[in-house]
């Protein structure tokens, strides 16, 4: 990517996670995941971005809102409640000028259970270790051996049907990047690359299904899941993390 791509996806980045660390204090008992939404879309106009999801394949929300064993592309909805003690994924896409930024990450509402304190921070931590692998000629396998093995480390498990990608003039273009994998193996990573990397980290086995609106994926045994997720471009000498 030129440099003016790599400017505009550095600016969508940083107002997705802005918009993110402003919902997150909305994230209390009683609350509908609905009024989220509509609080996302005034931040949305503020920052003058628009939503990178709303519409997209058909989806019908602003940004993902997803509870406890709820994995991704969860829809906010009027009747949906927030109640002490559940973990919330926070998933908000924009676009900017052309360009796309994209982040997540989990939250608790009040107090939570200490194991899932730990499945939240594992998810994070994830990320964490999965960068050291990111430079130009590394592969997509040598991050997701990283996530899947830190996950296990644990207890945990990675969810293997949703997968990082790559992005920019895209929301989702190549290369896929899978919290799995081999070390040396996948697509070679590249110089002024940028990527995105979700670790979605499973207290159960990780496997998932769609509930009957099409979109919300869940997991089988209804463990809960975390989610986290950050663009990464990848530099000559090193890396930088957008959002």
């Amino acid at each position: 990517m030129d440099k003016k791509g790599i400017d505009m996806v550095r600016t969508a980045c940083k107002k997705a996670r802005e918009i993110i660390e402003e919902l997150k204090e909305y994230l209390v008992d009683g609350i509908s995941t609905f009024e989220i939404e509509l609080k996302s879309i005034e931040l949305m106009k503020e920052k003058k971005v628009i939503s990178a999801f709303k519409g997209y394949r058909g989806y019908p929300a602003n940004i993902c809102i997803s509870v406890n064993y709820e994995v991704v592309h969860g829809i906010p909805k009027k009747g949906k409640i927030l109640k002490e003690g559940d973990i919330v994924s926070l998933d908000v896409g924009v676009k900017y000028n052309g360009y796309y930024g994209d982040c997540a990450d989990t939250f608790p509402v009040g107090k939570i259970e200490v194991k899932y304190k730990k499945l939240i921070e594992v998810s994070r931590k994830a990320f964490e270790k999965a960068i050291q692998e990111v430079y130009p000629g590394s592969k997509t396998g040598n991050i997701g051996y990283v996530i899947e093995n830190y996950a296990k480390k644990y207890g945990f498990s990675v969810i293997k049907d949703f997968a990082g990608h790559g992005i920019g003039e895209n929301l989702h273009q190549e290369p896929e990047i899978p919290n799995f994998g081999k070390k040396g193996e996948g697509s070679i990573l590249l110089e002024n690359q940028i990527i995105a990397i979700e670790p979605m980290i499973a207290e159960g086995v990780g496997e998932t299904e769609l509930l009957n609106d099409g979109w919300t994926a869940v997991t089988k045994d209804r463990k809960y899941a975390a989610h986290y997720e950050n663009c990464v471009l990848i530099k000559k000498d090193g890396i930088e993390v957008l959002s």
